[in-house]
């Protein structure tokens, strides 16, 4: 057997493995699994998506190959970059898995949570390349902990629902809001910077209250530069720098503040936004449109 097809399972014993998915969890290295740190320091390849994960990246040897194939900003003189279509980073993947190196592929957060790390382990498996998946922090649990809000409550929360909120037309389906708004416990949604507005329509149509709390949380363990900020379904917090995660739910207007490293604030009026009504719906006099002077009575 080739070498580095060969690494050690959690149970010890020698196992032929070419390609790791890991999660990195929000982004501190200090906040990463054993497991992962020690999968990174002997890697070969590092396939990342975005430049915030470099000091996690930094991990892995000096020799180690680095691919970023996410969407990378402007700077200076460099132009911006569109990220790798899904199929193709999967296809990369797969090609580096028969090289007989060790692969790192590094997912923000839990591999199998909103990072599209289920597609790529299942391309892995159809073309036969061996792998092994180390599970991270999800953002939908690091994010709320570093604002302070705890998801479960038990006076409070019994229910925690993990909402990928952004659009993409291989969705199997259209969201139940209704059912959701009859959860009636935490509802964090990830990837849904874009569609928070239309998102908090939809459950204000489902019957939820308009002064249901929401927290937005950006660049969550970062320390300066976190940033909270409260509103409600009516007055939703403006729209902040990503990567942001929205907790929707009675725990949303808790403040623990133990993170010395962000900011929390209040969304003001001039500030907030209000939903988006699903298209097709008539306001009624139960759950009116939100306007503006609603959200200054949510937060005088």
């Amino acid at each position: 057997m080739p070498a580095g097809l060969v690494g050690r399972g959690l149970s010890g014993t020698v196992a032929p493995v070419t390609v790791h998915l890991i999660g990195a969890g929000p982004g501190d290295p200090d906040l990463l699994t054993v497991r992962a740190a020690e999968l990174l320091r002997t890697a070969d390849v590092v396939v990342s998506d975005r430049p915030s994960s470099d000091p996690v990246v930094a991990l892995a040897p000096e020799r180690a190959e680095r691919v970023l194939v996410g969407k990378v900003p402007a700077d200076g003189d460099v132009p911006a970059r569109r990220a790798l279509p899904q199929d193709d980073v999967c296809r990369l993947l797969v090609e580096l898995g028969g090289t007989g190196r060790e692969i790192v592929r590094l997912k923000s957060g839990d591999p199998f949570v909103a990072a599209r790390g289920g597609e790529e382990a299942l391309a892995l498996q159809a073309a036969g390349v061996p792998f092994t998946v180390v599970p991270g922090i999800s953002a939908g649990f690091a994010a709320p902990a570093f604002a302070g809000i705890p998801v479960h409550v038990r006076q409070l929360s019994r229910v925690v629902t993990v909402l990928a909120g952004n659009s993409d037309p291989e969705y199997p389906g259209e969201i139940d809001f209704d059912a959701l708004a009859r959860l009636d416990g935490t509802i964090v949604v990830l990837t849904g910077r874009s569609r928070i507005r239309r998102i908090a329509g939809s459950l204000i149509a489902a019957g939820m209250a308009e002064d249901t709390p929401v927290a937005a949380i950006s660049a969550a363990g970062r320390a300066g530069a976190q940033a909270t900020i409260r509103g409600t379904l009516a007055a939703l917090p403006p729209r902040l720098p990503a990567p942001v995660t929205f907790v929707i739910g009675a725990v949303a207007a808790l403040d623990l503040a133990w993170f010395v490293g962000g900011t929390a604030s209040t969304v003001s009026p001039d500030d907030a936004l209000t939903p988006v009504p699903p298209a097709g719906t008539t306001p009624s006099a139960d759950h009116p449109t939100p306007t503006a002077e609603g959200a200054r009575r949510a937060h005088p």
